[in-house]
């Protein structure tokens, strides 16, 4: 389950953010993630209540928002939407997409008292 590797890095980046910025606690965390990254939304959430225990985000939200995978047609020079890696393009059926968008996983957003 490399979601927990995941939830490591990024309480360890509140924990970096909490040490520059001073605050005591977080209340929302809210992360992006794009549908082509292969991270499951559900694991995450289990991963980041694992790891989240003993530090500032103990008790915080999880707010995940998923960002559509996007790519370039190589075939008809279009911009198109992707919802899995290997599918073809739903304008002209080829298959040389270079993907644009979707893959990607950020802390977007701290909500800290």
């Amino acid at each position: 389950m490399h979601e927990m590797a995941l939830c490591q890095g990024m309480v360890e980046l509140i924990e970096e953010q909490r040490a520059v910025n001073g605050f005591d606690r977080v209340e929302r965390v809210i992360v992006e993630i794009g549908v082509l990254g292969h991270v499951d939304p559900h694991a995450l959430e289990f991963a980041f209540d694992v790891g989240a225990r003993g530090t500032s985000a103990e008790s915080a939200t999880l707010e995940i928002r998923e960002i559509p995978g996007r790519g370039w047609c190589m075939d008809c020079s279009q911009t198109i939407e992707i919802t899995a890696r290997g599918d073809g393009c739903p304008a002209c059926g080829g298959y040389q997409i270079i993907v644009e968008q979707g893959e990607e996983m950020r802390l977007k957003e701290l909500e800290v008292a």
